[in-house]
């Protein structure tokens, strides 16, 4: 079974990633374990998959880039697993969890143990450190933290040519959203207080941003 003090090897530590690194790890593993004893998963599967996740590719000019970072995470998974002597349904099972976390994803999350994880890490882009990661992310991009969204953004999720995508622009296309993805009820009732300090928090910046009063 990964430890934590193998996954710390695995992450970026002392803030160097705000976004995906250690701190990240820790918080979603914590929120993992609780959802997963209170929905009866399979813990071993899930705390594996937690500590694994974001392992490669999800930090700053990390291998395989962002974008596929499942991948090259669940790829990572494979060798560490495989080094332990998992079983292969059981490695498949960690490996399916970490493909399906990503909500910009086309693989869903269809076991217990995937949704357990699914849930998790979306708990940590809502609520405080959903609004300090996202405005992490967009410093790490070169994004400023708001600019107003077009209207072809706002209706079909698309960029005007030159339109930047700020920490703004994440909270209208995925952040408001995200609570009603969540698959686990323990994860819907945490959700609730996270949402509504995302959304006031977002709407305020917006109001301050356009002059409103």
């Amino acid at each position: 079974m990964p430890t934590v003090n193998q996954a710390r090897g695995w992450y970026p530590g002392d803030g160097a990633d705000p976004v995906h690194g250690f701190d990240h790890v820790m918080r979603v593993l914590r929120l993992a374990e609780d959802i997963g004893r209170e929905v009866g998963a399979d813990m071993e599967i899930v705390r594996a998959a937690a500590l694994l996740h974001d392992a490669r590719g999800a930090a700053p000019g990390g291998d395989g880039g962002r974008a596929t970072h499942e991948q090259a995470s669940a790829a990572f998974a494979r060798q560490v697993l495989e080094s332990e002597g998992w079983a292969e349904s059981r490695i498949e099972a960690v490996l399916h969890c970490i493909r399906a976390h990503r909500y910009r994803n086309q693989e869903r999350p269809r076991t217990l143990e995937a949704q357990v994880l699914f849930d998790a890490d979306k708990l940590d882009v809502l609520g405080a450190f959903g609004v300090a990661r996202t405005i992490g992310y967009a410093v790490q991009a070169n994004q400023p933290v708001f600019a107003e969204p077009s209207q072809r953004f706002l209706e079909a999720g698309e960029h005007e040519p030159g339109e930047p995508h700020s920490a703004y622009h994440e909270y209208v296309f995925k952040l408001r959203r995200v609570r009603e993805r969540l698959h686990t009820t323990p994860a819907r009732r945490l959700a609730d207080a996270r949402h509504q300090a995302l959304v006031a928090f977002f709407e305020q910046l917006a109001m301050e941003a356009r002059g409103e009063r």
